[in-house]
């Protein structure tokens, strides 16, 4: 059964913060998984509005919103492989490139998440901070509600000639595909960094 999603807060609405055990151990459990084992079905339209409106509740100094979503399903997200393909055909590595897009293939939805920097005093890193936050989150919403997910970018993310297949404005970037479907096998944990070796406590100098 797919979890609910309650409704969205009014504006200026108190919202509670209370200690949560449940999100502790999804958090500490959580994994993506693997592109090629997401299989059909993927989330339907209403739960993945959800999951697009839970994405969006990232941090956002600001509220510019600095982040747009194209969403790649069914004949569309064929065709649209079919066309990162013929791209590919054209380039000395083709066999390389084409092979790589078995990852955007094989889910049944892509979630594109174009960073659409916008002007003013928020600092452009800022505002791609918020873009990559809002790829996680929309991980996050993925598996809470039961489905699995995968965050990627690779050479269609970068090529000049598939960011303008995908429809991206000359100042935009894409933070990166979310592939999303049904997990049809567990992901396995993988290596963790040393965070200790990776935290330092700041005292001041003398």
């Amino acid at each position: 059964m797919t979890p609910t999603v309650p409704a969205a807060p009014e504006f200026g609405q108190p919202l509670p913060q209370a200690p949560s055990q449940a999100v502790i151990d999804f958090l500490a459990n959580r994994r993506s998984s693997s592109a090629v084992t997401l299989a059909a079905p993927g989330p339907d339209k209403e739960q993945l509005a959800d999951m697009l409106r839970l994405a969006a509740r990232t941090p956002d100094h600001g509220k510019l919103a600095p982040w747009r979503f194209v969403i790649l399903r069914d004949a569309a997200k064929v065709s649209f492989a079919e066309g990162l393909e013929a791209i590919a055909r054209d380039r000395p590595d083709a066999g390389k490139l084409a092979a790589k897009l078995v990852k955007l293939k094989a889910p049944p939805l892509a979630v594109a998440v174009i960073f659409s920097p916008r002007p003013g005093d928020i600092p452009i890193w800022e505002q791609t901070l918020s873009a990559g936050a809002v790829c996680i989150l929309l991980l996050q919403a993925a598996s809470a509600m039961g489905f699995g997910g995968n965050w990627i970018t690779d050479w269609y993310a970068y090529d000049p000639q598939a960011r303008s297949l995908l429809g991206l404005g000359p100042d935009e970037q894409l933070a990166g595909y979310v592939l999303l479907g049904t997990a049809t096998e567990p992901p396995s944990e993988r290596i963790r960094p040393d965070v200790e070796a990776l935290t330092l406590v700041w005292t001041p100098a003398g």
